[in-house]
């Protein structure tokens, strides 16, 4: 491969970049099995962007903890975004456990209790109105589906995303999505997807002026009318873009204004990451179609769904979704006992106070060191930007790396997004003694950098 274009490529890749000499020094600290493995790894499986190369080869996942085959216990402020009740949750082992002895599999035009149950708990906790959903078993078949039903809905075949978003990484999900490390030797994608800058606070074309970035919007929905939908991250996820309560209600106001679906992805970031079952109620706004999944399995099992209006029901002869695993009986259960883990263990009021000390915790690490251009956040997502001058707001890429391996080794393992964003993720269920000794591990990695400021 070329490294040059590689080299050139770390500083916009969405991910972490493993290309600096900290890579190195991390695997001579691997013991030898491990290294076997991970050999064996690269060897039969197709490299990819952002998978490979694996970091360690894990044994066990339990709470807030992954631990590797050597024995070594990381917290994982990563996660995939699927650990909101935390790994192994005991109530939701035992409940698939005893779905394993009874239905597995639901066949076509069949259901099953479980699903009906999963499907009744979840409507119940949506605003009022949006109570038909489809089930699926990932993400981005989600995305798919919400497309899909939204040029049923509108007869428009137009949508209007966000640069930078991700939305899954399937082909049509890649087409919405404005990541372009998706889009690589792809070709032509689908058609009409009209892409605009988001309302990024720290950097980004509009520099925190959210009314440039609403007037961006009415623009654009104003001067085509075959957009039928408009589909954006609630909170983008990846390096932890918060837009604000304004923002949300024009974008809202205009959607409706404009005979425009309003499709939320909160893939991610649902399910009580924010403080609230979903991230819209932090806003004050509700979404024409609402997309879940990563955490609605429970870290075990894939599931994902829409949530949707009652109106939108007069589609049955067309298939929406149509996917194998749709009213899978051990998805159902997980997603319904990830639900009642979370009220069961009032996670909603725990993430809300553990925001309040998170806050406190990391804008104390931004005070002291020069590094950390920015930190924001909201519940138990966080975002620490690295920059080499806090003026320039140029990227601290090497630094950010440096840093995480650092983490690493000391057991404290997150995603590094953008090439220079830590993004802090960790499950809704970590104690406050978990979480001071990852805020510990990060001041220390700091340190050992010298950028005090």
């Amino acid at each position: 491969m070329d490294h040059t274009k590689q080299d050139k490529q770390e500083f916009i890749v969405e991910g972490d970049i493993n290309l600096t000499s900290a890579r190195g020094e991390w695997m001579e600290d691997i013991d030898g099995r491990t290294k076997d493995l991970l050999e064996k790894d690269a060897k039969y499986f197709m490299h990819q962007s952002m998978s490979t190369p694996c970091l360690d080869v894990l044994k066990r996942c339990e709470g807030s903890y992954i631990q590797s085959v050597s024995g070594k216990k990381y917290l994982d402020f990563h996660g995939n975004n699927v650990h909101q009740i935390g790994f192994s949750h005991p109530k939701l082992v035992s409940r698939l456990t005893e779905q394993l002895q009874g239905l597995t599999f639901s066949t076509r035009r069949y259901t099953n209790e479980v699903a009906i149950q999963f499907a009744e708990k979840l409507t119940s906790l949506t605003p009022a109105g949006l109570n038909r959903i489809l089930l699926t078993p990932n993400g981005s078949s989600a995305i798919g589906i919400a497309l899909k039903l939204a040029r049923a809905v509108t007869g428009k075949h137009k949508v209007v995303s966000f640069w930078d978003s991700f939305h899954g990484a399937s082909l049509d999900a890649v087409s919405v999505g404005g990541e372009s490390v998706f889009k690589e030797h792809m070709g032509p994608l689908m058609p009409g997807v009209e892409r605009i800058p988001p309302p990024i606070t720290y950097r980004g074309i509009f520099e925190g002026n959210e009314d440039k970035a609403l007037e961006y919007l009415e623009y654009v929905l104003s001067k085509d009318n075959q957009v039928g939908a408009f589909l954006a991250e609630t909170i983008r996820n990846t390096d932890v873009q918060i837009p604000s309560k304004k923002f949300w209600k024009g974008a809202r106001s205009l959607c409706t204004k404009h005979g425009v679906l309003l499709i939320l992805d909160e893939i991610p970031i649902a399910l009580g990451r924010t403080g609230k079952m979903f991230a819209f109620e932090e806003f004050g706004i509700e979404p024409d179609i609402l997309c879940l999944g990563k955490g609605l399995g429970g870290g075990i099992m894939p599931q994902a769904a829409i949530v949707t209006r009652e109106e939108y029901n007069e589609f049955g002869h067309i298939s929406l979704g149509h996917y194998t695993h749709e009213k899978s009986p051990l998805g159902a259960v997980a997603g319904l006992t990830v639900l009642e883990v979370i009220e069961e263990e009032n996670l909603l009021e725990k993430v809300k106070a553990d925001e309040a000390y998170m806050k406190a915790a990391l804008y104390k690490l931004h005070r002291k060191y020069s590094l950390i251009g920015d930190v924001r956040g909201i519940g138990l997502l966080w975002g620490i930007e690295l920059v080499t001058n806090r003026t320039t707001k140029e990227k601290a890429v090497a630094e950010a790396e440096e840093i995480m391996y650092e983490c690493l080794k000391q057991g404290l393992s997150f995603k590094v997004s953008k090439g220079n964003v830590l993004q802090l993720s960790p499950p809704l269920t970590i104690t406050r003694e978990e979480l001071d000794k990852a805020l510990e591990i990060l001041n220390q990695a700091f340190l050992k950098t010298n950028t005090i400021a």
